[in-house]
Order: C-alpha cells, then sequence, then structure tokens
C-alpha cells in the first residue's frame, strides 16, 4: 500500500501566492457560481420563479468549477510534473480491495435510515430511480479532479489532516448554495430550507471526512471519485418525494448515521493518523 497520502504527496514546485487552498477556493467558487448564475439569470431577469427543471440545470454548469481549478493551478504549482501525477491519481486502481467496500457505505446508509423511517410512515419507503446514478457518476468524477486532486493536499500544508478534511467538508457544501434548494425530493423547501441546508452540510461534511480518510490510505482519486458518485447516486436512486418538513427528518438522520460511522473511523485510526482500517 502506497504511503499516507498526507505524508508522500504534497503538491511540489511553485506556490499559487502563499495560499493554494484559498486560490482554489476563490476560483471555484467564482467559476461554478458564475456559471450557476448564467443558467438562472435569464428566468430572473424576466422576473420569473425558478423551477426544479431549471434549477438542476445550474449544477452542470457548477461542475466545470472544482474540475478546471483543480487541472489549472496543478499546472500552474507544478507544471507538468504535477498533471501527470494527478492523471496517476486518477488512474490508480490497484489498492487493497476492503477500500472499494467504503463504496458501500452511502448507500446503505440511505436506504437503512429510509427503511427505518418507512416503518412508521410508507411516504419514507426508498425510491428506485436506478439512473439516478448516473448523476452521481458525472459529479463525483469532476468535481473530485478540484477537491480531493488538489485542495486537500493543498490544506494540508496548513492543517492536520482531520481538521484539513473538517474544513474542505464545510466549503464544499457552501459551495452547493445556489442550488441546494433544488437537491432532494422535497423542492423548493420554502420555511424548511435553513433546517435542510444545514441538515445537508452537516451530512457532507461527514461524506468529506470519509473521502479524505480514504483518499490519505490509498492515494487514489478515482477511489474518491467513486465514493463521491456513490454518496451522490444513493440520494439521487433513493430519495422519496416527501414533505420538506419529512426530508430534513430523514436527511437529518442519515446526517447523524455517517457521523457515527466518522467516528468509529476516527477511534481505529487513534494514534495512527488516518492509515486506520475497517
Amino acid at each position: 500500500m502506497p504511503a499516507p497520502f498526507h505524508l508522500a504527496a504534497r503538491p511540489p514546485g511553485r506556490d499559487i501566492g502563499s495560499r493554494p487552498a484559498a486560490a482554489y477556493f476563490a476560483l471555484t467558487f467564482a467559476i461554478s457560481w458564475a456559471g450557476a448564475f448564467a443558467v438562472a439569470a435569464p428566468r430572473l431577469l424576466r422576473g420569473e420563479h425558478l423551477d426544479k427543471f431549471a434549477g438542476l440545470m445550474m449544477f452542470p454548469a457548477m461542475l466545470v468549477g472544482p474540475a478546471v481549478s483543480g487541472i489549472l493551478l496543478t499546472g500552474r504549482s507544478s507544471g507538468a510534473a504535477g498533471l501527470r501525477a494527478l492523471l496517476r491519481r486518477m488512474a490508480r486502481v490497484r489498492v487493497r480491495p476492503r477500500w472499494y467496500l467504503a463504496l458501500l457505505i452511502p448507500p446503505a446508509l440511505v436506504f437503512a435510515v429510509l427503511s427505518a423511517f418507512a416503518a412508521g410512515s410508507p411516504a419514507y419507503a426508498p425510491n428506485r430511480f436506478f439512473i439516478g446514478a448516473s448523476f452521481g457518476l458525472v459529479a463525483g468524477l469532476l468535481e473530485e479532479i478540484g477537491w480531493t486532486g488538489f485542495a486537500f493536499p493543498a490544506l494540508l500544508r496548513s492543517f492536520r489532516p482531520l481538521p484539513a478534511a473538517l474544513v474542505l467538508g464545510l466549503l464544499w457544501s457552501l459551495w452547493h448554495l445556489p442550488v441546494v434548494d433544488y437537491l432532494g425530493a422535497a423542492t423548493p423547501h420554502g420555511a424548511w430550507w435553513l433546517p435542510y441546508f444545514l441538515s445537508f452540510a452537516v451530512a457532507m461534511s461527514a461524506m468529506r471526512v470519509l473521502i479524505c480518510w480514504v483518499y490519505s490510505n490509498t492515494g487514489s482519486v478515482l477511489l474518491a471519485q467513486l465514493l463521491h458518485a456513490s454518496s451522490t447516486g444513493a440520494l439521487v436512486v433513493f430519495s422519496p418525494a416527501v414533505s420538506p418538513a419529512q426530508e430534513c427528518a430523514w436527511f437529518g438522520a442519515y446526517a447523524v448515521a455517517l457521523w457515527v460511522v466518522v467516528a468509529v473511523v476516527v477511534a481505529r485510526s487513534s494514534g495512527r493518523p488516518w492509515t486506520g482500517s475497517f
């Protein structure tokens, strides 16, 4: 197994000023939010309400931000050698098979939480929108070029792995802000918008910790991409058509379940930073 990535592969070469992580977040947010606004602007300027379809169309435009920023800043800081190294990390499939078991965590938890809620109300019965897995695949493949390929190693210049993952998770959650009201099945969320966003941020921060943990143990951006795809895909596939209040309830429970898994990971890694195993 490769050495823990936080020890082995901080990007070499020229700095992006003295704060490569700050440069990444500034560029990513600027590209993504500008893209989202460009999609929404025609309707907004006509005074029209953004329906769910229009809101979802903002998301593909946002995906450009992390991918382009990760590639541009890797090239700027590390040159052609850095870009080749990034491609190698994106192609790293030879890791211990047990790490691929992490891909089962999101769908297993989403299905378990919804099934538990469905025991009390059939409205929570897991959906079966299996084509939705393709949405997760696109999001994971593009976003993790930047979040895992560049931002996490850059944050490790200033933070230990767990705080770096938490910072990245919070900023990743905030990045979704323009489209968060169009995520999930209950849209718009109306008065439940803020509770939904908070539960979403708590869940995504936990998921980011898990992605960073897997990456730190494997050095595989590809595995990070697949875990992200599994997370997003599970939510799209299984999310039931419930009310905003009901969606906040089950999503909050899912967030708690994810943090229980994170607590187990951190406990098992105690004394061996980010080199724990299942």
